[in-house]
């Protein structure tokens, strides 16, 4: 029946264990959270093994985030023509696919062919992300969705201490840097990670996930006896929390992006690390110790704290660190930068499951769109590097202070649904 602008769905689902397919998807955040943080040291490694300047550098970000601004629609048609599962394979596969590249790239030796690899890595986690991230929303009750997406994240976490410590250790060890083949040492990493994605790939090929319906809101797992009725819009750009949340992921992102990316160059020019590796390990242990200990601890915290709440208070706290990095004021703009690792920690998946609440039928399309506004990290490096090398690394940080921003804001007001 209709209700003035609104049809009201009444659906039952049967009750399902959900664990195992919950413990399946959650590994892939591990793979996609360790080929994102290795980004951040092939940044480093190609300023110093190619001369590129720290702008031209930023291409690296800029091919995989504008993998997710192109692949992101059409993933969520797919899944929504498809199911889950066939985009979480189609994902897996190209993954591998692209971290195999990195072996002729150690003939071809040329940055163009790198970004076409990372390039088609970023296609696959599109798919992962577009699947995943909703997915582990609806494997559930509705009053646990934002921990239960935030517990996930906290195993993406593992994936980016691992990836920096990595790249850290083979890609800017002593050997790499006077090695003739600047190309060579970023093999090893990436065909040992194209054979665990392939093997993860099978483990889903054989496993059994349930596909959820929705018809029925992605929040409630409703037992045969709950017939409660369901309210929905007609339109998916009705819903006002939803259009604030791809903004709000697009400044994010950007904003994370830029951090991580620079990290190395910030701590390295202000002289509070000495070398490359030793900054590429701290970035690892600390900055990324510290974004896993934060999800951890976010999804404990939502327990007592609402969602919204707990992000937009993050939010305001990372603006104020960013001015203590942007004044460049020693030990003190380090500790802050290391800070905004652990508020950071729950901005992504929280912004994600407050802005494809009540959705229903709309929700993969949804998804779509909010990992599509994931293109703020292929924009954000790229500008933070060009101020950088106008004025200095510090006065980029300029752009997160205006992200975080938006964040405060989306917590405070415009995640409410209306």
């Amino acid at each position: 029946m209709k209700m003035g602008n609104e049809t009201t769905t009444v659906m039952t689902a049967k009750k399902e264990n959900y664990t195992f397919p919950y413990i399946l998807v959650t590994t892939l955040y591990f793979l996609w959270g360790f080929a994102h943080s290795i980004l951040d040291v092939l940044n480093k490694h190609f300023q110093e093994a190619l001369g590129v300047s720290r702008a031209e550098s930023g291409l690296v970000q800029f091919s995989v985030y504008g993998a997710y601004f192109l692949m992101a629609i059409p993933a969520g048609i797919f899944m929504k023509r498809y199911s889950y599962k066939h985009g979480i394979l189609v994902g897996l596969l190209m993954y591998s696919f692209g971290a195999f590249l990195f072996y002729p790239a150690t003939f071809i030796q040329k940055f163009w062919f790198v970004l076409i690899a990372l390039f088609i890595i970023a296609c696959g986690l599109t798919f992962l992300e577009t699947a995943a991230n909703p997915y582990v929303t609806v494997l559930g009750d509705k009053e646990t969705a934002d921990r239960r997406i935030n517990f996930s994240q906290a195993f993406n976490s593992i994936g980016w201490i691992t990836g920096p410590y990595v790249g850290s250790m083979l890609i800017l060890s002593e050997e790499s840097r006077i090695s003739e083949n600047q190309f060579s040492s970023l093999a090893t990493p990436y065909l040992t990670i194209g054979c665990v994605v392939l093997i993860v790939a099978f483990l889903f090929y054989k496993a059994h996930l349930p596909e959820i319906s929705e018809n029925v809101d992605p929040h409630v797992a409703l037992s045969e006896e709950d017939t409660a009725p369901i309210f929905q819009k007609n339109s998916l750009w009705e819903y006002n929390h939803f259009k604030w949340a791809i903004f709000t992921q697009f400044c994010y992102v950007a904003a994370q992006t830029g951090i991580f990316s620079f990290f190395i160059n910030y701590v390295t020019e202000t002289g509070v690390v000495a070398t490359d590796q030793e900054a590429g390990i701290q970035l690892s242990l600390f900055g990324m110790g510290l974004f896993m200990i934060g999800r951890f601890f976010g999804a404990y915290l939502m327990k007592f704290v609402e969602a919204s709440r707990l992000l937009s208070l993050y939010g305001f706290v990372n603006m104020l660190c960013m001015l203590l990095v942007i004044l460049g004021l020693g030990v003190i703009s380090y500790v802050a930068l290391l800070v905004t690792f652990f508020c950071m920690s729950i901005m992504f998946p929280t912004i994600f499951s407050l802005g494809i609440k009540h959705l229903g039928v709309f929700t993969k399309q949804a998804a779509s769109y909010i990992i599509a506004a994931i293109i703020g990290g292929a924009l954000s490096p790229i500008l933070m590097g060009y101020i950088a090398d106008k004025t200095n690394m510090q006065t980029g940080f300029f752009i997160p202070l205006l992200c975080f921003g938006v964040v405060t804001y989306f917590g405070m007001v415009g995640s409410r649904y209306k």
